[in-house]
């Protein structure tokens, strides 16, 4: 699991990935390629960012509802299993290209994207806390102290 400040920076800079150019840019190292229905091209149409790590190079996270995937197979739509996991994110939901969203569009998107970044953020360190609870209470009941 990533610590906090690495989620924290890593989600601090979508807000970048409105741009199709970026997300695809994101997926240099992406194992599927031309033969494949998930290619860099359709998963950044579909809002993906390549978010890599050592023991999975194929997880990707949508810029916009946070939401991460893992195991992708060659015949999988990248539209279809973001529509799948997460039906309300406001990026497939969205009715126009992002460059014809007027100040206001942007600015209420902008505001429904920070919010799911905090919130994802609180709960990540609100686990993180509830770990350190729990190993400190078994320590403690192990010395016998409570």
């Amino acid at each position: 699991m990533a610590s906090i400040a690495v989620l924290a920076s890593r989600y601090s800079s979508f807000d970048k990935m409105y741009c199709y150019d970026l997300r695809r840019e994101s997926f240099a190292d992406w194992p599927f390629r031309e033969e494949c229905n998930c290619t860099p091209e359709k998963m950044a149409k579909a809002g993906f960012v390549h978010c890599p790590s050592e023991n999975e190079p194929d997880v990707v996270c949508c810029f916009f509802c946070l939401i991460e995937l893992e195991g992708w197979e060659p015949e999988d739509h990248p539209w279809s299993e973001h529509e799948k996991r997460s039906p309300n994110c406001g990026f497939l939901n969205m009715k126009k290209d992002f460059m014809d969203l007027t100040v206001a569009q942007y600015l209420g998107m902008e505001k429904e994207r920070l919010k799911i970044y905090l919130r994802k953020i609180v709960y990540k360190k609100m686990a993180l806390m509830r770990e350190a609870i729990d190993y400190k209470l078994e320590t403690l009941k192990s010395l016998n102290l409570l």
